[in-house]
């Protein structure tokens, strides 16, 4: 898998998944794009996306506690960086992806996804 904050907005093709609305401060938004799942957290009004599949297990991390910018995955325990994607806790021991996301006109959510 590969951490996609290394990427640079332009590197990527960005596409709308929602309303600023829809996501207040303290919630989850869950998309899928492209088949895949990705879940959009909005902490102290910042917006960041990772992939909503733990590396270890490939099941959802999405639903995990969320305790500052960590998520624990719910089944087992790993737990990742909402902010990059890096894992922090055994038993994943590889990153998730962590994508750019963006507001556009002050109300229009997108993430980016590497162009290939």
């Amino acid at each position: 898998m590969y951490n996609y904050t290394q990427y640079e907005p332009e590197q990527c093709e960005f596409v709308e998944i929602g309303a600023l609305s829809e996501l207040p401060n303290g919630a989850r938004l869950f998309v899928e794009i492209d088949g895949q799942p990705i879940v959009v957290f909005n902490i102290g009004d910042e917006l960041y996306a990772i992939a909503d599949l733990c590396s270890h297990d490939d099941g959802p991390v999405g639903d995990g506690e969320l305790d500052g910018f960590e998520v624990t995955c719910p089944r087992h325990g790993a737990i990742f960086d909402v902010r990059s994607g890096k894992v922090l806790a055994l038993p994943a021991v590889v990153d998730i992806p962590a994508y750019p996301v963006r507001v556009i006109r002050g109300e229009t959510i997108e993430i980016g996804l590497p162009v290939e």
